[in-house]
């Protein structure tokens, strides 16, 4: 078999994507063996086997599996977050159209992102080693206010920062019961955060178009 043109590509590709290919590829094992195995079933031995890897190249990359954990949940954030500005940008300029959309792409990371399911965006991480850090609700709220702010032209308060952190931790919270007995999540469940934490969105930060 002639594997002259794969070794041609392999070493006319960028040193830099090969990096980040490679680390995609780590990150993507331990996104299916948290699936299959929880969290704690991630070890740097696991995740290099899955990846066709070795626990070398990995600790190249991360010293050790927390901060493997954190970087994929980094990663599921990135993804989310890049969705939601994709719907927003395609809502309507009515307050708050893009919520339903906000909401839906959660549920349906939660159904088909690997490992989404059990690390979300890493607040497991950060409850289990008692880090300090901000947790994530109130990271992402940070993110929501600035979008709203760009698109509605608001100033960003603590008050508007403090609603917002409400906001997603109901609907964080609701969404994880929707699925805690339901793989593919309870539809009551997810209609009951859409109308409740929409409300709470509308009557505590109104906005105008």
């Amino acid at each position: 078999m002639d594997t002259s043109h794969e070794v041609l590509s392999l070493r006319t590709t960028p040193i830099q994507q090969r990096s980040a290919d490679r680390m995609q590829s780590l990150l993507d094992a331990a996104a299916v063996l948290i699936d299959e195995e929880g969290i704690d079933g991630v070890t740097t031995t696991s995740v290099a086997y899955r990846s066709r890897s070795s626990v070398g190249v990995l600790y190249r990359y991360f010293p050790n599996v927390d901060s493997l954990l954190k970087a994929l949940a980094q990663r599921n954030m990135q993804r989310y977050m890049d969705r939601v500005q994709e719907g927003a940008d395609r809502a309507g300029a009515a307050p708050w159209s893009a919520w339903d959309n906000t909401l839906a792409t959660y549920v349906d990371m939660y159904r088909h992102e690997p490992g989404f399911r059990h690390l979300g965006f890493g607040d497991i991480i950060v409850e289990r080693d008692l880090d300090e850090e901000p947790t994530n609700s109130t990271v992402v709220a940070r993110i929501f206010a600035q979008m709203l702010s760009e698109e509605h032209n608001v100033p960003i308060t603590d008050t508007m920062l403090f609603h917002l952190d409400v906001a997603i931790a109901m609907g964080v919270a609701i969404v994880h019961r929707a699925f805690l007995y339901n793989p593919t999540g309870d539809k009551k469940f997810i209609e009951e955060a859409r109308v409740m934490v929409g409300a709470y969105l509308r009557s505590q930060l109104p906005l105008t178009s």
